[in-house]
């Protein structure tokens, strides 16, 4: 049985991710060797990792989804500052944070929690923080390097506010290589 490592989420226009690239050069500045900079066309909004599935129930991820977004019209969020998790003082992961209609994003990612807990994917216990991952710290990244960059995240910012329009949600497939992550749509439910 052949498995695949998948995911949903929220694709983003083309002109976000062209900012995310400014932004991203912007804190390269820094020059931190420890930071794994996530490829821009890449950068996604996670509803939910799935992790290696059979592909023989592709289909019906895809009916969970259908059902899940059943009676969501389509709705509108926007980008909104920058920050880390855990915290400016121990980044681990850099990100760009969401606003909008995050009450109507909240009860899509809810409900596509719950359809897919029937067919047996765990539901996930951290509560969901919606945003755009920019890069990773590396274990090997000192304290200071870490501080640095937090710092960095402070002192820079996302020019202007971009927007997301929430028509559809997407299974994707996330092939790992030496280079990153190769991601490809496997289907798309569309919101009505």
């Amino acid at each position: 049985m052949e498995q695949i490592r998948s995911f949903i989420a929220i694709e983003l226009p083309d002109d976000l991710k062209r900012a995310l690239i400014r932004l991203q050069e912007q804190l390269k500045s820094g020059k931190s060797t420890s930071v794994k900079w996530v490829d821009p066309y890449s950068i996604h909004l996670t509803l939910k990792f799935l992790g290696n599935i059979n592909t023989d129930i592709i289909g019906k991820i895809s009916g969970a989804l259908e059902e899940a977004v059943r009676g969501i019209s389509p709705f509108h969020l926007e980008t909104k500052g920058l920050g880390a998790f855990p915290s400016l003082k121990r980044v681990q992961v850099v990100w760009v944070g969401i606003t909008g209609e995050v009450d109507r994003l909240s009860q899509l990612q809810q409900r596509i929690e719950s359809s897919l807990a029937t067919l047996g994917f765990v539901t996930e216990s951290r509560p969901f923080a919606p945003h755009l991952t920019l890069a990773r710290v590396r274990d090997r990244a000192t304290p200071d390097e870490r501080q640095n960059l937090g710092q960095l995240i402070a002192s820079t910012s996302l020019e202007g506010v971009y927007s997301v329009d929430v028509n559809s949600v997407r299974l994707m497939r996330s092939q790992l290589t030496r280079e990153g992550p190769i991601y490809s749509r496997i289907s798309s439910v569309k919101l009505k």
